[in-house]
């Protein structure tokens, strides 16, 4: 369901101490936006509503925290959860952070200086109607390898779904991206790790019976990365064939 527009958004979060008001300035400078800025960074992607976001950060003061989502409409719910959560533990929410974002853009916002320890990606679009879609899934190959530019070798994605199609093709992505699927389930609440915090989708699927799905993922070396664009792709066969072509063009005059 689409949510309204809330004329009252920008504005709060413009009042708000932990919003990012112009996020596209800061390339190369997160860290620098928390008063400990040599701590290590976790980002959620696509932090909606705020419920992952407002339970984790709080927990542990020593991990600087940016949660990033696209519009207002939800970052604005996602503040008041946030702010919410910290005072009601008396602390201030000074290691986390949130900012309108586009995810497939965020080369254009990030550089390889702001170092990224650990990614999480919960309940995402699964982007399943038709394939040509599928490019826009954040689990995608086409967007781990922007993830890639931020993290350092060992840096870790973690990766909840409650669609089965998205996450069996994400146990394909994430080695053509170059990371090592460390763990995995298909019932995440079977055995349920200590770490996990479920969020408002993950409750609401559980209540309708439908296992949840997840992975803890690895970044290897680049060597590993075997995807490549099916554009790259495309242009390399029909150079090959024109350069085939033109041998045996070549072939022909040297008979003649």
């Amino acid at each position: 369901m689409r949510m309204r527009f809330k004329p009252y958004a920008r504005p709060e979060l413009l009042a708000c101490d932990f919003h990012v008001h112009e996020p596209l300035t800061h390339a190369g400078h997160w860290h620098e936006l928390y008063p400990r800025p040599d701590q290590p960074l976790h980002l959620e992607l696509g932090c909606g509503k705020g419920g992952f976001m407002a339970q984790l950060a709080p927990r542990d003061r020593s991990i600087n925290y940016l949660g990033i989502d696209i519009t207002d409409k939800v970052l604005i719910l996602a503040k008041r959860k946030i702010e919410a959560a910290y005072a009601a533990k008396g602390i201030p929410a000074d290691n986390v952070r949130i900012a309108p974002l586009d995810i497939e853009r965020m080369r254009l916002v990030f550089a390889p200086a702001d170092t990224v320890q650990r990614i999480y990606i919960n309940f995402c679009n699964p982007w399943s109607k038709n394939a040509g879609s599928n490019k826009h899934r954040l689990t995608h190959p086409r967007q781990l390898l922007q993830y890639r530019m931020l993290m350092p070798e060992g840096a870790e994605i973690y990766f909840k779904t409650d669609d089965d199609d998205l996450f069996r093709d994400s146990l394909g992505y994430f080695p053509a991206a170059g990371f090592e699927i460390t763990w995995q389930t298909f019932d995440l609440h079977k055995d349920e790790p200590d770490w996990n915090i479920r969020t408002e989708h993950e409750g609401m699927f559980s209540e309708q019976g439908i296992p949840i799905k997840a992975l803890i993922a690895r970044k290897l070396p680049d060597s590993a990365v075997t995807w490549q664009e099916p554009k790259a792709l495309a242009r390399a066969a029909e150079e090959a064939e024109e350069a085939a072509a033109a041998d045996a063009a070549q072939g022909e005059e040297a008979v003649d």
